[in-house]
This record gives structure tokens, sequence and C-alpha cells, in this order.
């Protein structure tokens, strides 16, 4: 099948991050595989609606969650609607597709008691190693940026004059976070642990690893994983938990859900909206332990 374009389009005109891309081309990848098994079909000019459902039908049956399923039919719809752009097949097959219903999965957060545990008691150490970790924490937990954002920043990114960080998201665009003056004297004390560390790293990547080497996204999972194990039983310890609870947070604590929306860096409300179901929760259950007429 023709994806070489289509990739480079995604990359180039879209920008997509190198996570949305990896995942495109795997999805692209088994779909052509799965029509050539069970079809002997290799050109996308021969795809036709049936042959998605059948595709879909297989993954439900392989143990595909309806999440995942969706997810590949949005690279299908991407791909297709790519190709019929670009006059390289006639006809859509994904026109007749209907996308299997989710269930609506609510953020998994970490509560602001754990949040002021870690922060309180958690030992992070005083090298440079403990003052990074920390700071990473922090970063992710007080600014809600993305794990991809923070292994992107560079120092000068960082405005200490105006307390904020401009920040690069998905699809390239930038973005300004407001900094906390404690969140802001720790980045310079990390920064200044950094030079006497590292003295010849120069001014680029703001995280680095114990080697002086830009820190990467898998290095940021461990840390999370490694420090949230420490206060929460929560199943997922994910750099994007610490996302969800800085946005939870926040609406719990009554912030406007537009101001938490351009700080998330969403290019829509609706993304943002499923925060406001735990402040909702919390609503309801004070107003069934308050309300006299609550229980009858």
């Amino acid at each position: 099948m023709k994806q070489e374009r289509f990739f480079q389009y995604l990359q180039h005109e879209k920008r997509f991050s190198p996570h949305t891309l990896t995942a495109y081309q795997r999805d692209l990848g088994q779909f052509a595989e799965f029509l050539e098994s069970t079809y002997e079909i290799t050109s996308p000019e021969e795809v036709r609606h049936t042959h998605v459902r059948s595709w879909m039908v297989d993954l439900l049956d392989r143990g595909n969650v309806t999440r995942s399923i969706n997810r590949k039919l949005s690279c299908l719809k991407t791909y297709f609607k790519f190709l019929l752009k670009n006059g390289e097949i006639t006809a859509n097959p994904m026109a007749k597709v209907i996308s299997p219903k989710t269930g609506k999965r609510l953020p998994v957060f970490v509560s602001e008691k754990s949040m002021s545990l870690l922060f309180e008691e958690v030992d992070f150490g005083e090298g440079f190693s403990g003052i990074r970790n920390r700071l990473v924490l922090e970063m992710l937990y007080c600014t809600g940026m993305r794990r991809s954002e923070l292994t992107g920043l560079k120092i000068a990114d960082i405005d200490f004059s105006n307390f904020q960080i401009k920040v690069l998201g998905k699809g390239g665009k930038e973005r300004l976070i407001p900094v906390a003056r404690h969140l802001a004297d720790l980045i310079e004390r990390y920064i200044a642990v950094r030079k006497l560390e590292f003295p010849q790293a120069g001014p680029s990547n703001l995280f680095l690893t114990d080697k002086g080497e830009p820190l990467n996204t898998g290095h940021v999972y461990n840390l999370v994983k490694k420090y949230l194990s420490a206060v929460t039983t929560v199943e997922q310890r994910s750099p994007h938990v610490l996302r969800h609870s800085f946005a939870t947070h926040l609406s719990n604590r009554g912030a406007d859900l537009n101001a938490i929306k351009e700080l998330l860096g969403h290019s829509s409300l609706a993304a943002t909206q499923v925060y406001t179901h735990n402040s909702i929760e919390k609503l309801k259950k004070v107003y069934q332990q308050a309300h006299p007429k609550a229980k009858s």
C-alpha cells in the first residue's frame, strides 16, 4: 500500500508527533498485513468498506478494546482522505464505516493529599539527579505539560522575569504557561547545579541524564512511576496522570474551564470538559451528605 508520501505529509504538513507517527505506521502496517493475508489485496484502490469492517471484527476477536480500534480507524480515515485528495483513489471506503461506541473513560488522577505527601515527605536527594528528579515531578504537576513537551524544553524557554515557560505543543503550537515562584526558584537551582555538573553541556536542553545527555520520554516515565509509587496506589502512575491531576485539582478549586483548556494546550473545549466530571461527583457527594431531602 502507498504509505511513504502519506507519512511525509503527516510529519511535515500536519506536524504529527513522533509518537503518533509510530502508532500510525504500526496501525497501517497491521491493516495492510490483514488485507494481504485475508483478501490478497495489496493496493488501496481495491479496499472497500466491507474489508474495513471485517478487520474491525478480527480486532475485536483478538481482544482489542474499542478505544484501540477507534484509534486505528482514525488512522485509516486520515490515510484514505489523503489518498482521495491526491487522486490516488476514486472513492473513500471509510465513508460507510461507523466507529464502535466507547464508554466514557474518566481521567485517573492523584489526590491533592498524596501530591502534598510526595513533595513534603519523599526524599529526592540533594545531588544533581535528586534536584532534577524533583524538578521533573514538580514541573509536570505544576504546569500540566506533556512529557514530550517537558523533554523538549530549552533553558531559553524559561522566562524568569515574567514567571512563565514557553512550551512547544502538539502540531508545533506554542503556548505560555505561568510558573509559581517556588518552581522558578527550583529551576534556577537546578540550572546552577547542571552547569557545575556538566559545564560543557551548553544552554540547550534543560533536562539532562546523569551522563549529560538529553533526557528522553522513557526516562521521564520511569521517574514518575518510581516516585508516584511511594505515595499512591492508583493503577496508572504515568506522566499523563500528573497532567490529569493538574487539571482536576484546578477544576475542583473552581478554575475557569477555558483557562484550563489554554493551560493544557487543548485545541477544543470538548477535550477539557472531562475534568468537570470529578468536580460534579464531588458536589453530588456533598449534596447527598448534607441536604435533608437527598436520601428521600
